[in-house]
């Protein structure tokens, strides 16, 4: 998968996951999570370790509390996604 193509894919599913609920007016609204997500999977991070990134970039950067089902959720979802991209 090219990186072009990593990104989109994680843009669509940061879309699907819309904490916020703006992803069908904003398509760019989780772009900030991108970088530091593909920092952390690429480094091997785990669910536990995404989910606590997730869970504070919701509750200090978007000023949501934290959902913790739907945060391991997209955690797992996003390190099973990487098992099968990241070493591509």
């Amino acid at each position: 998968m090219q990186p072009v193509d990593v990104h989109s894919h994680l843009r669509f599913m940061l879309n699907e996951w819309d904490p916020i609920g703006v992803a069908d007016d904003v398509q760019d609204e989780y772009d900030c999570l991108i970088a530091p997500l593909l920092t952390r999977l690429h480094a091997g991070a785990g669910r536990a370790s995404i989910g606590e990134f997730l869970g504070s970039e919701l509750e200090d950067h978007f000023a949501l509390e934290p959902q913790p089902q739907e945060v391991d959720q997209l955690a797992d979802r996003l390190v099973a996604w990487w098992s099968t991209v990241g070493a591509a």
